[in-house]
């Protein structure tokens, strides 16, 4: 959930909506892909236990023809499940060890044999400085009745969520927003989060600050779409919602 206004050229996004289109702007380099390995980028947070799954050649180039809501699906490996991922390095004692280590939380007798992941989306929130964070209850059917929630113009803010992981590692997990105004596309963003094992506590990830635009033009009611997605193209949360920028809060 997030946008940015083009009125201003230092504008920033609300809740992912950039002055500047975002679109495209994630880091495939730090995009987590199936096989699975050992790295200290691959993970959301840290010590978030994480494994990356290898990315074909023709998975990595992304084209600027790409649009929002028909992205082309990544070509992967054939997924495993986690019982097969330790089967694989039984004999390396120091690799086994390892992923033991990382997958020390999990109930093996009951995800090792789980092909899909499942993420959940436990809640959202905006955080803003000198203000209660916002909570925004997640709507039933992914379409909440009226104005979702209103920012004021100018204003700093965060967005937060938690979520959790079950079943087996998701994937380049990653949240995707576009915002209209007035039947205009105004703004789309990408941000990745990255490949989580699963795990019976709950992931939190906090978004960069933004900061929301400003002005007569910046002010009125949008309509956005956030999404929540993996390199599989698997979709675990989407939200078609509108919010208002404002002068003060109300």
């Amino acid at each position: 959930m997030s946008v940015s206004i083009g009125v201003a050229s230092n504008s920033k996004s609300i809740m992912g909506f950039d002055g500047k289109a975002k679109e495209g702007s994630v880091d495939d380099s730090t995009t987590p892909s199936r096989g699975y390995e050992s790295g200290d980028e691959a993970g959301g947070e840290e010590g978030a236990g994480t494994l990356r799954r290898h990315r074909s050649e023709s998975s990595i180039v992304a084209t600027e023809e790409e649009d929002d809501d028909h992205d082309k699906k990544i070509e992967l490996g054939p997924q495993c499940t986690l019982k097969e991922q330790l089967e694989k390095d039984k004999d390396d004692e120091s690799l086994r060890r390892w992923k033991e280590q990382l997958l020390g939380s999990v109930d093996m007798n009951s995800v090792g044999e789980t092909l899909e992941p499942e993420v959940k989306i436990l809640s959202l929130a905006i955080k803003t400085p000198g203000r209660d964070d916002m909570v925004l209850p997640i709507p039933e059917g992914g379409a909440p009745q009226g104005s979702w929630f209103t920012l004021k113009e100018g204003s700093k803010y965060r967005l937060m969520f938690t979520f959790q992981v079950l079943n087996n590692i998701v994937s380049g997990l990653k949240y995707t927003n576009t915002v209209w105004k007035t039947g205009l596309k105004v703004d789309s963003a990408k941000e990745m989060i990255g490949t989580f094992s699963p795990q019976n506590e709950p992931y939190t990830h906090e978004m960069h600050e933004e900061t929301t635009p400003s002005g007569i033009f910046a002010r009125g009611t949008y309509s956005a779409k956030s999404k929540f997605v993996d390199d599989d193209n698997n979709c675990y949360l989407e939200i078609n919602y509108s919010f208002d920028i404002r002068k003060d809060w109300h």
